[in-house]
């Protein structure tokens, strides 16, 4: 291990017997060293916490007693994973916390000596860490002060967790790593697993883009504030992991991933073959255009406006990524062969049953909405999207013509309507935009094929906490589970802002099964939301989309 020297004098022995030798790793309230027992002289790692000003010699020796006990839960639950203590004690208002020593490196000092981790690793570390959370949690345990500084990393790659125990003990804010503490921490709330969960979302974060997602402040105080109320900066390097991590990292604490969830997340990472996974990271080279072209993220699309003189409206749909987190960095490249879905994806006849569809489509919804009644338009709520597609329902409207696309999709367009935009990201999704000159509506159909199973996740889980950045962004309503020619659906609508404009977007993504699915999004300026023309449209292109075969 490389050790950072620590130009102190070491006369002083601290609880009379421990010798400070060299710094290890040091975090905002918190410092680690490497110290030796001068009567047996066996090496110690001896870790330094400021206590607050106004503790009492009874809370210390109480923050002391915990410390240890935790350790020894801990030990029994993960043997070899956790940090032994041998010793805790309170002096001068620090509480030293000694362990047997650690044949490791901090995971900070090691991301600080040899740059970021491949998603492979960083996933393999942290389910790791996610073996050690869960053990804690089952017993009731929350760590509460997880980071960098917490975790060692062995040379042979096994990680070694310290610090269980020290939750709400260490000096005001209360945390040793501010950086890494989650936004009800930041808050001075009650905390539970869900902030483990979340500092191992920082920390697959910090792994894989060389920082963490929220810097470290002049003050504690002013980093917490930023957890708190900043908006997370979307990583760039993180590939596959970027919807596991978007995950752990949003702000109520309630809708972060569980841990089944990440765990199939990450280990479909580490087990997937290593080519395929290679091809999905994103490139450097492509962060400029990823930006300036969709500022994408995982799921059922983000959508970008540009406002003119005609208030060109250009809605943008990504590839749905499941929550296992397959996000592939942006290819605007229009050059490339679009993925297109084969025979088996055509809509499926009355009785089937494979994969996501239902075996016998219901009836027709018979209820007429009324314009108070519901937060999707008259139109949509009139629908029956989950009757199979019929010999009337490809009658077209006076006034639009069907598009076939070479993605493997038909839809009905109004009169004047063409691509306005095509992307596609390698072999896993492709997007059309549709729209017109002058018309501030737009239509965005994603072909994706990397879909997880279920179609309500897809947008809770991945679209939503990316949306939630957008100025403006209210989800209306609650995302509802449907189905639609038989397929497995969901629908998601909400209003933002672009260029002070306010839109609302109405969206619906079904899974054809095996992973493949689609998403229609349609966008218009909020204040046209129930024209008649705008719902004529959001009707005609739900009745007459279609799956086509190659």
């Amino acid at each position: 291990m490389t050790m950072v020297k620590a130009h102190v004098f070491t006369q002083e022995l601290v609880a009379g017997r421990y010798r400070l030798v060299d710094v290890v790793h040091r975090e905002t309230n918190r410092v680690c060293w490497y110290g030796k027992d001068v009567d047996a002289q066996r090496p110690y790692l001896l870790t330094q916490i400021s206590l607050p000003p106004d503790l009492d010699g009874e809370t210390g020796l109480r923050a002391s007693a915990r410390v240890i006990r935790m350790s020894e839960t801990m030990g029994r639950l993960c043997p070899g994973a956790v940090a032994t203590v041998v010793d805790a004690v309170e002096q001068d208002g620090t509480l030293w916390i000694v362990t047997e020593w650690i044949d490791g490196t901090p995971l900070g000092e090691l991301l600080a000596q040899q740059g970021t981790f491949n998603y492979v690793r960083a996933a393999r570390t942290a389910l790791e860490i996610l073996d050690v959370l869960e053990a804690a949690h089952g017993q009731g345990i929350t760590h509460g002060e997880l980071s960098p500084g917490q975790v060692f990393v062995r040379d042979r790659g096994s990680v070694v967790v310290t610090g269980f125990g020290l939750a709400g003990a260490t000096l005001a804010p209360r945390v040793t790593a501010p950086s890494y503490a989650s936004p009800e921490q930041a808050r001075d709330e009650r905390i539970g697993p869900a902030a483990d969960l979340w500092a191992l979302g920082a920390m697959l974060y910090t792994m894989v883009e060389g920082r963490p997602p929220f810097r470290d402040r002049d003050r504690p105080e002013a980093t917490l504030k930023g957890v708190d109320r900043l908006p997370l900066r979307s990583p760039v390097h993180a590939g596959p992991l970027t919807t596991t991590v978007l995950g752990l990292l949003r702000k109520n604490s309630r809708e972060r991933l569980t841990r089944q969830v990440v765990r199939e997340a990450l280990t479909r990472v580490v087990t997937e073959d290593p080519d395929t996974l290679a091809a999905a990271v994103p490139r450097p080279g492509l962060r400029g255009a990823y930006a300036a072209a969709v500022h994408a993220a995982p799921g059922w699309s983000r959508r970008t406006m540009a406002a003119g003189t005609a208030l060109a409206v250009v809605t943008v749909a990504v590839a749905a990524l499941a929550a296992t987190g397959q996000l592939p960095g942006l290819d605007n490249s229009s050059t490339e062969s679009a993925p297109r879905p084969s025979a088996s994806a055509t809509a499926p006849a009355p009785g089937n049953s494979t994969d996501g569809r239902r075996s016998t489509p219901p009836a027709s919804a018979s209820a007429t909405a009324s314009p108070t009644s519901s937060p999707t338009s008259s139109a949509t709520a009139s629908l029956s999207p989950s009757a199979p597609a019929s010999a009337s329902a490809s009658a077209l409207p006076q006034g639009f013509r069907r598009y076939t696309a070479a993605e493997g999709f038909s839809v009905a367009l109004p009169k004047g309507w063409k691509r306005v935009e095509t992307s596609r990201v390698g072999d896993l999704s492709t997007r059309v935009t549709f729209g017109a000159d002058g018309d501030p509506r737009t239509l965005a159909i994603t072909y994706s094929t990397v879909l997880g199973p279920d179609p309500v996740a897809v947008w809770r889980d991945d679209v939503e906490p990316e949306l939630a950045q957008d100025a403006g962004f209210k989800r209306i309503g609650d995302i509802k589970a449907t189905t639609y020619q038989g397929y497995k659906a969901a629908d998601m609508e909400w209003l933002s802002e672009a260029h002070g404009t306010q839109v609302r977007t109405f969206g619906r993504g079904f899974l054809l099964g095996g992973g493949r699915g689609f998403s229609l999004r349609w966008t218009t300026p909020a204040a046209d939301w129930n024209d008649s023309a705008n719902r004529q449209a959001l009707d005609t292109f739900l009745r007459t989309f279609r799956v086509t075969s190659d």
